[in-house]
């Protein structure tokens, strides 16, 4: 059994590399339904359940200490990439698709939590906010929802099961609804030819971006992060409290206002924010992961039942959508994975289409970081009142 703060840090790190390595080697399709980082939340979980670690006073403070600090540089890491003149280069019905994804995704959550709301444990409104922002973002997004509401590591094991099922099976669904494009796209009477044209030219801006990292940039952007960590808990300890906006709730907006707006300047172009914004992603889920307990996910099958229910809401809503604005089904498709999926997946279902898409791919999941938290903590206030 580990009892030592650093041996406990040391393994989790060490096991979520074996992970990672895993993904990139591999040459199986497994990786593309379940990434590493589900994999890595589900085994640590598994592990804490079987007492690998102790959870005493010293363990209990490294991971606090940890989780805390690192959560706000991830945040502004990870909106580095979200430079929002690139993304008004999408055009209007590609935002449009975007925003109809989001939205149907937060009626979703606020309708499935109205009907099952009896059947609930006491707060899941707050893991509901938390796969809320995961399923408008991405993982980062969920973390903070997790961490600005106080969400008890516990209750996340439900929000990542049903992020780990129910995406899989929305990703299988998405990119067998493919070859229907045509008949989806007469249907709604949507020209693509303008979306063609948008990304080709965002394949030629990437092309202009250096690609190389240096020691330089990994060690002035992680010192960047820290210090904007440093500044947005002191701020935010320092604003009105309340019970919804708490100290930890205006961290988390601070950095992520800091980190929209640094997007917009040449320290965005400085190479390895992906990276190191990773690097503290996979720490902080894995330290998230190690609190929780197999033991405790009683209700399972609901909250599978309920990702479902909100799963079919979202794509009703959505080709509602799609046929008064007259979306193509690849907008459609690639909005609602860039929400649910994230820049992992989106992507993917891009390329099904076309190699050239994958940049309008990528853009709209970076969207997703921008709005995911906010909208998570929306959904929240709304559930809240419930």
């Amino acid at each position: 059994m580990i009892t030592k703060g650093f041996t406990y840090v040391a393994f989790l790190l060490f096991f979520a590399s074996l992970l990672v390595l895993a993904e990139k080697k591999s040459k199986s399709k497994f990786f593309n339904y379940v990434p590493a980082i589900v994999l890595l939340y589900f085994t640590a979980m598994l592990l804490s359940t079987f007492g690998v670690w102790q959870n005493n006073k010293e363990i209990t403070a490294v991971y606090k200490g940890l989780k805390d600090n690192l959560l706000p540089a991830m945040i502004f890491l990870m909106l580095l990439r979200c430079d929002l003149r690139k993304i008004s280069k999408l055009g209007p019905k590609m935002i449009i698709g975007f925003f109809s994804a989001t939205i149907s995704i937060m009626i979703g959550f606020v309708a499935t939590y109205a009907m099952f709301k009896g059947f609930y444990e006491t707060d899941t409104w707050k893991a509901f906010a938390a796969l809320c922002g995961s399923w408008i973002g991405g993982t980062g997004n969920m973390v903070a929802v997790q961490g600005a509401l106080n969400v008890p590591d516990s209750k996340l094991g439900y929000t990542l099961l049903m992020d780990s099922i129910n995406y899989s099976i929305w990703v299988m669904f998405l990119l067998w609804l493919v070859s229907f494009s045509p008949k989806f796209n007469k249907w709604t009477n949507s020209n693509t030819k303008l979306i063609d044209e948008i990304g080709e030219k965002l394949s030629k801006d990437n092309e202009e971006m250096r690609k190389e990292i240096d020691f330089a940039d990994i060690i002035g952007l992680l010192g960047l992060s820290l210090f904007v960590s440093a500044i947005s808990q002191y701020i935010g300890g320092m604003l009105p409290q309340s019970v919804f906006f708490q100290g930890t709730t205006w961290t988390v907006l601070i950095a992520t206002l800091i980190g929209v707006v640094c997007a917009m300047t040449p320290i965005a172009k400085v190479p390895g924010s992906s990276q190191l914004s990773n690097l503290m992603l996979y720490t902080i889920v894995a330290l998230i992961a190690s609190r929780a307990n197999f033991l405790e996910l009683t209700k399972a099958p609901l909250y599978i039942v309920s990702g479902f229910v909100i799963l079919g809401i979202h794509a009703i809503l959505l080709t509602i959508s799609a046929k008064i604005f007259k979306l193509d089904l690849f907008t459609c498709g690639v909005a609602s994975l860039a929400n649910i999926g994230g820049v992992a997946s989106a992507p993917i279902l891009a390329a099904a289409y076309s190699e050239a898409l994958v940049p309008i791919g990528v853009l709209m999941a970076l969207m997703g970081y921008i709005v995911g938290t906010g909208g998570g903590l929306i959904v929240a206030k709304i559930l809240s009142i419930m």
